[in-house]
């Protein structure tokens, strides 16, 4: 069955939305890069019908994007695009904000490096990026869970792991991008959003 659920995406979908309604208030075209499963698109598009949702990750996942897409018929949500971070070629649109989630942890540091830099020549001036997900505060875990999910990540190998909130700042800040918020949100993770300066 190509429809795959994340019961993590099912738990934090509404913190997720609450903070995006504020955040996306005024944006019209979103691009969520690492649809996963697809069900945040779905949440997502369904509860802010003001903009167009474009979903993208690797094509492996596509099949299930598709699925949960297929199931809802919404106008405003556009089926995935592939995007890899080792492909410097980024779908060219009028993408006025970015959102990502559960991302850094998964992706190599090089690779977080090149979604930033991704990030940064998509949108526009004013533009928004948004990451949600787990982050190391001064270089020390926020909770005993985010160190055994850390331990976990890094046992898998491939340059998985918790990101520093200051490193990914300052990742931020040399790709042009100003701090805006940082939203505290359930189960120790945070939801992040910046300017394109």
């Amino acid at each position: 069955m190509n429809k795959q659920f994340s019961s993590a995406c099912e738990r934090n979908a509404d913190p997720i939305l609450h903070v995006l309604r504020q955040e996306f208030a005024n944006v019209r075209h979103v691009l969520e890069i690492g649809s996963g499963t697809g069900q945040h698109a779905v949440h997502m598009a369904a509860n802010l019908p003001h903009l167009i949702w474009q979903t993208s990750d690797l094509p492996a996942y596509h099949p299930s994007i598709h699925a949960w897409i297929d199931e809802v018929s919404l106008d405003t949500l556009r089926k995935p695009l592939i995007l890899d971070m080792t492909d410097p070629d980024w779908p060219q649109t009028d993408f006025d904000a970015i959102f990502t989630a559960n991302t850094c942890h998964i992706m190599s540091w090089d690779k977080v490096e090149r979604m930033f830099a991704g990030a940064a020549d998509v949108l526009p001036a004013g533009g928004v990026l948004s990451v949600y997900g787990p982050f190391n505060v001064d270089g020390q875990y926020t909770s005993e869970g985010n160190a055994r999910f850390d331990e976990a990540l890094r046992a898998q190998g491939g340059q998985m792991g918790l990101r520093n909130l200051e490193d990914v700042q300052k990742l931020a800040a040399s790709c042009r991008f100003s701090p805006h918020a940082d939203h505290a949100m359930p189960a120790n993770n945070r939801l992040l959003v910046w300017l394109r300066s």
